[in-house]
């Protein structure tokens, strides 16, 4: 599902313009982000949490080369699934 889709999904389910299931899908997306750029964690109970979490700096190989390349410390956006939501995927 992209994005577009999401957005006609949402414009069906609650009978509201296209113009208005985007900037519903923009803002809730930018909230999001904007919290995880300030460190926090997002939790969207029965759905799940967003957090950003530290990657450590290491040594990697180029498979090509077999050079050694430093690849530097960075952070992750990372997301976690709830127990209600891996249960409704996991359904047969």
């Amino acid at each position: 599902m992209t994005k577009a889709d999401l957005i006609q999904k949402i414009q069906e389910k609650n009978s509201c313009t296209k113009k208005v299931a985007e900037s519903a899908v923009n803002s809730v997306f930018a909230v999001i982000t904007e919290a995880l750029t300030a460190g926090d964690k997002v939790t969207v109970s029965g759905f799940g949490s967003f957090e950003v979490r530290d990657r450590n700096a290491k040594e990697c190989k180029n498979p090509r080369t077999g050079e050694t390349i430093q690849v530097p410390a960075s952070k992750a956006p990372v997301f976690k699934a709830s127990k209600n939501l891996k249960e409704a995927v996991n359904q047969d």
